[in-house]
């Protein structure tokens, strides 16, 4: 699944394509895509005729500002990608689900090949009304909401869970999934099954350090593309963040800090990739 770094990278090539772009048709091919709406006939009508106004990311969702203050909510699940296509009679790959075509030519198309992804607009609050009531039981941003190391550890000792599980609850933290919370444990040198209540100070500056340096370093590289290619960005192309990864997906090889040998687990029900010598 797309994660945060893979969302960013995403969303900062849309503010240079798509901004300010007005959107003359909306063509939905699977209605499940937009299943929040009651058709695919009302979800085309809050979009045909606006304008794209800016373009923000909330966790793993992607948020399309209108002109009218609505905005069109975009999430990837598991296997969704976004293509931008300037000549429109390019042929459709298959599984394309959704295709939002502008005034100036070219367009936006939704490929989600598992059908776990969806599109929904979000309309625009009323004075005093939180913005994207449907998106409000999200935790914080690391990327964006950066805090303190003492309220981190806060965070942290309120709960009692793995630190794993934890990383991964949306309603914690946003936008970090199987794949770069294995990734940042590694470099923070803890455990996946440490308990989130028992960490030290130094501990926990080490967790939060990690956390912010391996997204941004994610993002710096466009993100992970694995073997499944279910990721690619707003023009077709690979990230290579997989390249430098230190645990996931590296079970049986040897581990680039001490030489022992990468393990898997299962846990949560998904595979979990550590070192036992280096994580503690």
């Amino acid at each position: 699944m797309p994660e945060l770094p893979e969302v960013e990278t995403i969303r900062r090539d849309l503010q240079g394509e798509v901004v300010n772009r007005k959107i003359k048709s909306v063509e939905v091919r699977n209605g499940r895509t937009v299943k929040r709406h009651a058709s695919a006939k009302a979800f085309r009508a809050q979009l045909e005729g606006h304008s794209i106004t800016a373009i923000n990311r909330a966790g793993k969702y992607l948020l399309m500002v209108l002109d009218d203050g609505a905005t069109l909510v975009i999430h990837l699940g598991l296997s969704g990608q976004l293509h931008r296509v300037k000549n429109v009679k390019e042929p459709k790959v298959p599984h394309t689900h959704a295709v939002i075509t502008f005034t100036q030519g070219g367009q936006l198309r939704f490929v989600d090949p598992k059908t776990f992804g969806e599109l929904f607009v979000s309309a625009a609050p009323a004075e005093g009304e939180p913005a994207l009531p449907e998106l409000a039981h999200l935790g914080f941003d690391p990327l964006e909401d950066i805090m303190s190391w003492e309220k981190f550890w806060v965070l942290l000792s309120s709960h009692e869970s793995g630190l794993k599980s934890l990383l991964m609850d949306q309603e914690f933290v946003a936008g970090i999934g199987n794949m770069y919370a294995d990734e940042i444990l590694f470099a923070a040198g803890l455990r996946y099954d440490r308990q989130s209540n028992s960490l030290s100070s130094q501990e926990v500056r080490r967790l939060y350090r990690s956390m912010v340096e391996t997204l941004a370093e994610a993002v710096k590289r466009r993100g992970s593309s694995m073997a499944d290619e279910q990721y690619r960005d707003l023009f077709g192309e690979e990230g290579d963040y997989q390249d430098q990864h230190q645990a996931y997906d590296r079970e049986g090889q040897a581990c680039r800090r001490c030489r022992s040998t990468i393990v898997r687990v299962r846990s949560g029900g998904r595979s979990t990739f550590f070192c036992e010598h280096c994580q503690v």
